[in-house]
């Protein structure tokens, strides 16, 4: 019973990450194929973060005071058929963006909530969250390499179809899920705020922020840019398996030996990489060079979800943990993302993806600096604690 409640929680953790490959991938692909320009697909780049930054923090409020993550689930993927559904019927871009909205408002608390399933459950099966992780990613690396093959043979029309089919599968594969409840303690609200804008956590947080900046412009214009540059869909689809596929080796060596590092040492470490990969982006034109800057993927993401996930959990409780998790969600996903397109999108328009590239490269170069400082300011802190304590 024990190991089929565990196979349950991978085939969830796979599909989720399955379908996220379709929304942050083909998407794009899709509605570049309806003659969008870049401004207009960095709006809806933007528009899944900016609705995700309300939507993720409510519905982590509503699991935390409900105790329940599984039947937050249900509701958001009844809602994401539904809106999808409707989608089929139009093409105008106003009434596009307005139904995506909406879709957006059930779609984007997905992965922040199973993170958090995966962070309770965890210790339940004697794993830790990166070893269980580590299965998202197989999803999203193989959804690539198969959304690929289908849309470059039958062209970007069936996006919309493939949409419906991935959110009927993962409906199927979160009915037997164990539904995993934080904690016996009482959700307070005050307790919460005075926990999660502690000056760790926002100082935490403001440096998420500039660090996923840098990501979130990958996430949002690499597909077009790689089109730009020459690349068919299979292609593209092979580049994101091969940016998901690296990130297993990161989340298997975290998982195993992430404790002996400190965690905002490793940030910094990210910050410099996410620094160096965008800037290749940035000057490169061969599309298979660009593919190849994706393998930088295990030590860019791969160490950042893994390590802030980690630090987080150093400083919020267990009662707070799918709140602190939204919280999270709504910066390094929403807020950056909605920064990323927006500003992205004008930015590409006006300058070109290279200079785009560029300038979020300069976002990783930041943050790096700032969680170095972060670190030394805590070494130093603790180290003048234990001297007063002895």
């Amino acid at each position: 019973m024990r190991n089929n409640k565990l196979m349950y929680l991978i085939l969830f953790t796979f599909i989720v990450f399955f379908s996220q490959a379709l929304v942050n991938t083909f998407f794009p692909l899709y509605f570049d194929s309806k003659g969008w320009s870049k401004t207009q697909i960095g709006v809806f780049s933007s528009l899944g973060p900016l609705i995700g930054m309300f939507s993720t923090i409510g519905w982590g409020i509503v699991s935390d005071k409900m105790q329940t993550i599984k039947k937050i689930f249900i509701i958001l993927l009844l809602g994401q058929f539904i809106i999808t559904s409707i989608l089929l019927q139009f093409d105008d871009f106003a009434i596009v963006i307005a139904l995506m909205g909406v879709f957006f408002f059930f779609q984007q608390p997905m992965v922040p909530l199973n993170d958090t399933n995966l962070m309770l459950s965890a210790s339940s099966f004697g794993k830790n969250y990166a070893s269980l992780r580590i299965w998202g990613s197989l999803g999203f690396s193989f959804a690539s390499v198969i959304f690929g093959q289908l849309t470059n043979y039958y062209g970007a029309n069936i996006t919309i179809y493939l949409s419906l089919i991935v959110i009927i599968i993962t409906f199927v594969f979160v009915l037997p899920i164990q539904d995993t409840p934080g904690s016996t303690k009482k959700l307070q609200f005050k307790g919460m705020f005075r926990i999660l804008f502690n000056s760790k956590m926002v100082v935490f947080l403001v440096l998420v922020f500039i660090m996923s900046i840098a990501h979130r412009t990958n996430d949002a214009f690499l597909a077009v840019f790689l089109r730009e540059h020459g690349a068919s869909n299979t292609l593209i689809g092979y580049a994101w398996m091969l940016s998901a596929a690296s990130e297993i080796g990161a989340f298997y060596y975290l998982s195993k030996h992430g404790h002996k590092y400190k965690e905002l040492a490793l940030l910094t470490v990210a910050g410099i990489m996410y620094g160096i990969r965008l800037t290749i982006v940035g000057f490169t034109t061969d599309p298979y060079g660009l593919v190849a800057t994706q393998l930088m993927h295990a030590v860019t993401f791969g160490i950042f979800l893994v390590t802030s996930l980690r630090y987080m959990q150093t400083i919020i409780p267990i009662e707070y943990r799918a709140t602190g998790q939204a919280i999270f969600s709504a910066v390094w996903v929403s807020a950056a993302g909605l920064i990323s397109g927006v500003v992205g999108g004008w930015i590409y328009d006006s300058w070109g993806g290279s200079m785009l590239f560029r300038l979020a490269a300069i976002c990783g170069f930041i943050a790096a600096i700032g969680f170095a400082i972060t670190n030394i300011i805590q070494n130093r802190n603790n180290e003048q604690y234990s001297k007063s304590a002895n």
